[in-house]
């Protein structure tokens, strides 16, 4: 049941990864159509506020260039004067003189032309005339700019006179202040302005349109460009056929890497299952010494797994899954099996000598895994000194059982140590309401040791806090005398590593055991002699 409730989880993850790329790559060609679409309406409103600030620009011009010449309105001089700036100007069609309305006299000649009412005036001075009256049917439509008895003539649509290639774009160009009526093409909307607040720019879309308005920094002039939604539309669909297709290739690689892993993951469940049916498991030893001796005090049971089939499988791959499918107080189990098998009868003659088990965060869940260690020990007929449990951090993740478990183990004299300190999800905090008896320093920090590099540093501190708390010390992984005579001097009392010796079966250990006893009787015996 539980593995097809997995199964079930699994297919609904794989399923929401194939889904997740191509909706995340539709995201994207909108938010990249959106991009494209607001810089190129940003262009559009650009070349109209160029038109409109170089027709200004044009008109100022002009007006200072016969206010300066000194010619009188309407004379040959001005008159030919007129032509040149004319001539000489590209968004003006005519400047001249007004009066009384109308324009008595410019440089495109002929009758006076009437201006009509004037459309709004600026605080500079400036008034706009926005309807001309045509004297001829189809004739452009004009508008005029004038200033005290000077005018200039220019097309009305002169500044939203761009070209553009997406068709329905609305072009604008407006008074800041909301005076007179925009020069608009298409459906251009005054409210826009509001958006630019105190500023110079803004771009956004109102829910129709992808929208760009510029503030001229000259005039009082604002430049106005729009794209309909739909030309965003139609981007965002032509990037998204690019983007899609990749997305979902990518999505489905994820997914089958998802159901592999889970059916490689539902398949490792079952072979741990089958191995505990099989005894598949077996036990290495490592030696734990006395480092200011090198005595053999004790030995660390390491588990390992050898498949039907000969393939060795390390405890980093089968733990984890171990744990997560709840198998892991059986293999704990079977651990205590094994150590009571081969080393029960050693650890009875040897009550000096300790072998450490690891336990779970599961086989702290209650004391029942300190009647089946003291069951153990009386099967073997050892003393509580025998063993040393080691717990992971992990362990101490519900920390009211693991306190009441630590407590029941000490009380019957099983001695307890914090593995890997420092490495998983602990503090100090949990250190200072545990009663524990050893503290375990972590490989990773030991390999450190004289490299220069900033975590050398914390093997200091972790030694001097174990010694502020009373804890006694095991370094594990050492692997060259320059680390072992690094924490000698600091008064680390225990350690473990290759070199000591790797992690070998029992009959070895107890054999290299005895060794090491005979050598040192041996030593006796000589040393006696010469004194």
């Amino acid at each position: 049941m539980r593995a097809r409730i997995g199964m079930a989880l699994t297919i609904l993850a794989a399923l929401a990864v194939v889904a997740l790329p191509p909706w995340l790559a539709l995201q994207e060609a909108r938010r990249q159509a959106y991009t494209a679409e607001s810089e190129q309406v940003r262009r559009y409103a650009a070349d109209v506020l160029r038109r409109t600030d170089g027709t200004a620009q044009q008109i100022d011009a002009a007006f200072r260039q016969l206010k300066q010449s000194g010619f009188a309105p309407c004379s040959a001089e001005s008159l030919d004067l007129m032509r040149q700036i004319d001539l000489g100007s590209s968004y003006l069609q005519a400047v001249g003189y007004v009066r009384d309305g109308s324009v008595v006299c410019s440089s495109m000649g002929g009758a006076p032309l009437a201006l009509g009412p004037p459309g709004f005036r600026t605080a500079a001075g400036v008034t706009i005339y926005q309807d001309i009256p045509l004297s001829r049917p189809g004739q452009l439509p004009l508008m005029a700019v004038g200033r005290d008895d000077q005018v200039a003539l220019i097309h009305r649509d002169l500044p939203i006179d761009v070209w553009t290639d997406v068709p329905g774009v609305a072009l604008g160009a407006l008074h800041v202040g909301g005076l007179g009526q925009p020069i608009a093409r298409g459906p251009v909307n005054p409210a826009w302005l509001q958006r630019l607040d105190k500023g110079f720019e803004a771009r956004f879309s109102d829910g129709h349109f992808v929208v760009s308005v510029l503030r001229s920094h000259k005039t009082q002039f604002v430049a106005v460009a729009a794209v309909p939604l739909a030309e965003l539309d139609r981007r965002a669909a032509a990037i998204a056929k690019r983007l899609v297709p990749a997305a979902l290739v990518a999505g489905l690689v994820m997914a089958l890497a998802i159901l592999l892993l889970a059916r490689r993951q539902l398949s490792m469940e079952a072979a741990l299952r089958s191995a505990l049916r099989r005894d598949e498991f077996f036990l290495c030893f490592q030696p734990i010494v006395r480092l200011q001796t090198g005595e053999w005090v004790g030995a660390e049971a390491l588990l390992r797994w050898r498949r039907a089939d000969g393939t060795l499988v390390g405890p980093d791959l089968f733990i984890p899954v171990a744990e997560e499918a709840k198998l892991i107080t059986r293999i704990t189990e079977r651990v205590l099996r094994l150590v009571a098998h081969e080393a029960g009868h050693f650890l009875a003659v040897h009550p000096d000598f300790h072998i450490a088990l690891n336990l779970s965060a599961d086989d702290l869940h209650s004391c029942a895994i300190v009647e089946r260690l003291c069951a153990m020990l009386k099967e073997c007929g050892a003393q509580p000194a025998n063993l040393i449990v080691e717990i992971t951090e992990r362990g101490f993740l519900n920390l009211s059982s693991a306190r009441e478990v630590i407590g029941s183990l000490r009380e019957r004299g099983i001695e307890v140590a914090i593995d890997d300190f420092g490495t998983g999800y602990s503090s100090l905090s949990y250190l200072e309401s545990l009663d524990l008896d050893f503290l375990k320093i972590d490989r990773s920090f030991i390999e450190a040791i004289g490299t220069g590099a900033p975590i050398s540093l914390v093997v200091g501190h972790i030694i001097a806090m174990a010694r502020s708390m009373g804890l006694r010390m095991i370094a594990e992984g050492i692997e060259s005398e320059a680390q072992s005579a690094f924490l000698r001097e600091r008064g680390v009392e225990y350690a473990q590593g290759f070199l000591f010796g790797r992690p070998m079966s029992f009959a070895e250990l107890v054999q290299r055991f005895k060794d090491r006893e005979h050598a040192a009787l041996v030593r006796q015996a000589r040393a006696g002699a010469d004194a």
